[in-house]
């Protein structure tokens, strides 16, 4: 590419949806595709992203009074036995160490698998860590006086999966996940709802992505679990992603891992748990929810750089001016806003157009791109171009231009949720006739609000014939007396119906 042309136009989003979503990622050089099949490198710019997510989500389930740790990477497999349905839920996905040696293969120059070094018991590589934590929360609880216990980790985690998509389907991926113990079913229910309206109020308030809450039918919800809870965001070409879950474990993995404590009345009971977590897949949502087909779009809260300033000047005379110009703003940002400082960028790149660069921060999704040139040093201004909207101002250095950059930055962190919560309502419909339910999944995907009997074998049957799965049974749906859109039978509410990724 030439260092004068970054225009190279990436597919556009009503041509292929799916590509596009790729030449965004690559665009933004957030993450490639790594030898290991199904693996991923997350690279600096994409894991700063991650970094940022990690940095608000740590301290707001710190605040909550949970604590971190961190629990082996390897489960024994007799542990994932222990719980029949939890099993059976994840047992395709495992990846498996057999062995703990390799020497050296007297048939050629590499390695090879020792045969004298089998395990005598394998050891699962976690697709989650419930088994691996309980067994050892069983040797931690004793007393009413042990609980609540509230513990998190941040971690990898391993499922082998087939068909694989950067950020949103990776056979390793990041996450956080929260593992907790109550001595009464109220209490774990009211900490699973707890971190639902936690995941909410992050990804709404830092990602400017709403979501829908709700309960997951018994066919979707997590093995092992007794209910789990979700968050679903509506990605723009309609389908659903789910961005976080919160499980209410019930006393299942209590009773498998033997988690028994003596209550203040002496006798011995069985505790109350719960599991959460959200993943790298919020980034996947991130791309999906906001960017356009000029590449990244980022929300401001968490772009890892939220301002960059590009100096225009095409002789050296000119060159000096504006530089001396804009070393008076860097003192402005430091003196004024260390923080805000610490996410902003000056592109003093001598080989490179400003063309060149405008284009390639577009790319990357920057909120707000500062353009400084000798007739802005002669009008003691600078040029504010917005990202989200492609818009420019003329902001005057006489007065308190960092706070009115903090301004526009919160402006368009208002404005990308408003109109993805416009996107969602828009694309949002009720529907009582199955040929149009059908229709409408076929032509133009969205959330479908439907009535649905419970029976396993209409949500199968409406999956088969128009891959939409229930995302969730909302709860900010009221009863409401219906038929099933499938089979007619009686319903008591509406459920979300969507495809989904």
């Amino acid at each position: 590419m030439s260092k004068t042309d970054n225009k190279n136009a990436l597919t556009k989003r009503s041509d292929d949806y799916s590509q596009w979503y790729l030449d965004v990622i690559a665009a933004a050089d957030l993450a490639e595709h790594s030898p290991v099949k199904g693996c991923m490198v997350i690279k600096p710019y994409g894991y700063a992203i991650w970094e940022n997510i990690q940095k608000v989500l740590d301290q707001k389930i710190k605040a909550t009074g949970h604590q971190n740790a961190y629990f082996p990477l390897f489960v024994p497999k007799s542990f994932l036995s222990r719980e029949a349905s939890h099993v059976k839920g994840f047992a395709k996905e495992c990846a498996v160490v057999t062995h703990h040696r390799l020497i050296n293969d007297p048939a050629s120059d590499g390695v090879m698998v020792d045969p004298a070094a089998k395990l005598e018991e394998e050891l699962v590589v976690r697709p989650t860590s419930e088994t691996i934590i309980y067994a050892m929360y069983s040797k931690w609880i004793k007393s009413w006086r042990d609980l609540p216990l509230l513990i998190n980790q941040w971690a990898n985690i391993v499922r082998w999966e087939m068909r694989t998509r950067l950020f949103l389907r990776t056979t390793e991926f990041l996450w956080q996940e929260g593992h907790t113990v109550h001595a009464t079913e109220q209490e774990a229910e009211d900490e699973a709802r707890k971190i639902l309206d936690l995941y909410k109020g992050f990804t709404e308030e830092y990602l400017a992505m709403p979501v829908i809450q709700g309960q997951k039918s018994e066919s979707e919800k997590f093995a092992g679990a007794l209910r789990t809870y979700c968050i679903e965001a509506m990605m723009q070409d309609g389908r659903a992603l789910q961005a976080g879950t919160s499980h209410h474990l019930g006393q299942n993995f209590a009773k498998a891992f033997n988690i028994q404590f003596t209550d203040q009345d002496g006798t011995l009971k069985y505790a109350w748990q719960t599991s959460w977590g959200v993943s790298t897949r919020l980034i996947g949502a991130l791309i999906m929810c906001h960017s356009d087909d000029k590449g990244l779009v980022l929300p401001p809260e968490i772009a890892p750089i939220k301002v960059v300033i590009v100096p225009i000047g095409k002789t050296q005379e000119e060159k000096k001016l504006v530089e001396d110009k804009i070393g008076e703003l860097l003192i402005g940002f430091k003196s004024v806003d260390p923080d805000f400082d610490a996410r902003r960028v000056y592109d003093r790149r001598e080989d490179l157009t400003p063309g060149y660069k405008f284009n390639e921060w577009e790319k990357k999704g920057v909120p707000i791109r500062i353009e400084i040139g000798p007739k802005d040093v002669a009008a003691n201004q600078l040029v504010a171009v917005y990202r989200d909207n492609g818009e420019k101002e003329a902001i005057s250095l006489a007065g308190n231009w960092v706070a009115l950059l903090k301004k526009r930055l919160d402006d368009i962190q208002q404005r990308l949720f408003e109109r993805a919560k416009a996107r969602l309502n828009e694309d949002s419909y009720r529907f009582d006739d199955y040929d149009k339910f059908k229709s409408q999944l076929a032509e133009n995907p969205g959330f479908i609000y439907s009535h649905w009997c419970g029976s396993d074998k209409c949500e199968a049957e409406i999956a088969a014939e128009t891959k939409a799965t229930i995302c969730c049974i909302p709860f900010d749906t009221a009863a409401e007396t219906g038929k099933c859109i499938k089979c007619n039978s009686s319903s008591q509410k509406r459920v979300i119906f969507a495809k989904a990724y």
